[in-house]
């Protein structure tokens, strides 16, 4: 069944959670709000001194700080990319806040991960929108056993929606039942409870770029877009990829935001060079985001220092590149990122919170290279630990900001 539409005057309504120490959660002051999860994680973890120090946080007001980054606002139990999943990461310590850009048919700029995502992460599929998907929903095929021989599919793209149209629409918790053999099903998949995390929410409002920088220019917060790269070809209806930065670059500039407040990132590289020579204000902090996927695939020194020299002053890798295990099976730098800070450049860390259950055998693609020493969830805390102090990363996106806002604000980062 459909959820109702959130009014944004009910938010802070509905993120409101006071926590009290006296019941093993982490104290709120500020309007930051850590909730069950830090606490939680801590106990969990191996005795020694990271957990002996983390555990004399527990107590202390938290507070917001630009390291902690949230990954699309707060998706992990929040519909990704919705003022509710923003507001939730700020309440959750988030300094900085991410709205990943796309567009629209009338090439209006909007927040969402990919431009082809809206049948796993709104109701388009719910409504008469979904004549306008260019995949319609196909069941899933199963075999007489019930397993899956070909997943349940959708594709439905923003470029194919006007502003006025895709407004409509509300979002979801990016997720979909591959067995699913109605629409209904599809959408709507059954998900664990996580009692340490709430209940989140079923239905988000959607939100334009423009829209986004206004949010988060009332809450006070830093912000990183990044600009995806479209599912359609380009020029399209006439815009072409360096219009459609220039275009983002000038959102920020209408709404009266400094340079210094913007943190600009894509995985192309053309668009970071783009940005540092026609906007070299923005371009100093402009983040290179590395698709690597493969452990073997990661960057050399040769590489890294060529991004320095070209001008490119931060580097974006997934945790995996970033991390290594010794002879000893210990969680230290990898080569990788021995040799980004040896060419200079800063790092941010993508994407804590978003591997599932890390009791798991394998925790998948974010751990790939330390999974051997990941093997309990307040494993996370020492996967923070060696990124903040070893690495010396200077953010980590996470899913569920309070875990790496917990970790900072113990840490004393900024």
């Amino acid at each position: 069944m459909r959820g109702a539409r959130t009014p944004a005057a009910a938010v802070g309504l509905l993120l409101q959670c006071v926590l009290s120490t006296a019941s093993g959660q982490v104290a709120t002051s500020l309007g930051v709000e850590l909730g069950a999860r830090p606490a939680l994680l801590v106990a969990d973890m191996r005795d020694g001194p990271l957990k002996a120090r983390l555990q004399g946080c527990l107590s202390e007001p938290p507070r917001r700080t630009e390291f902690s980054i949230g990954h699309r606002g707060a998706g992990l139990v929040y519909p990704e990319h919705t003022l509710e999943a923003y507001e939730a990461g700020f309440r959750m310590g988030a300094g900085t806040l991410e709205c990943d850009v796309t567009f629209t048919k009338d090439s209006v700029l909007v927040c969402r991960h990919s431009q082809n995502d809206l049948a796993t992460t709104t109701d388009i599929l719910l409504t008469p929108l979904a004549s306008t998907c260019i995949q319609p929903f196909t069941p899933a095929r199963l075999a007489a056993n019930g397993a899956v021989t070909r997943a349940a599919r959708a594709e439905c793209r923003t470029s194919e929606l006007t502003l006025a149209e895709f407004k409509t629409l509300q979002g979801k918790v990016d997720a979909f039942d591959p067995a699913a053999q109605s629409v209904e099903r599809f959408v709507a998949p059954t998900r664990p409870a996580r009692p340490d995390l709430g209940a989140g929410i079923e239905r988000g409002t959607l939100l334009t770029h423009a829209e986004s920088i206004a949010l988060f220019q009332r809450l006070g917060v830093r912000m990183t877009p990044e600009l995806k790269a479209p599912s359609v070809k380009l020029p399209f209806n006439g815009l072409t990829r360096e219009q459609l930065a220039q275009k983002l670059v000038d959102e920020y500039r209408a709404a009266g935001v400094p340079p210094s407040e913007v943190w600009p990132q894509s995985f192309a590289r053309r668009d970071v060079e783009y940005c540092l020579e026609h906007e070299p204000e923005l371009g100093i902090r402009a983040v290179l985001l590395d698709g690597t996927v493969l452990p073997r695939g990661a960057p050399r020194a040769k590489r890294l220092a060529s991004y320095k020299a070209a001008g490119i002053n931060i580097w974006g890798p997934p945790l995996f590149v970033l991390l290594d295990l010794d002879a000893e099976g210990r969680i230290v730098p990898s080569r990788a990122a021995r040799a980004a800070r040896a060419a200079g450049l800063d790092i941010i860390a993508w994407t804590l919170e978003r591997s599932g259950s890390l009791t798991a055998a394998n925790n998948g693609f974010y751990y790939r290279t330390i999974d051997a020493a990941v093997t309990r969830e307040g494993d996370v805390m020492q996967v923070v630990d060696v990124l903040a102090r070893d690495v010396g990363v200077r953010g980590i996106f996470s899913d569920w900001p309070a875990t790496v806002s917990f970790y900072a604000g113990c840490a004393g980062l900024p």
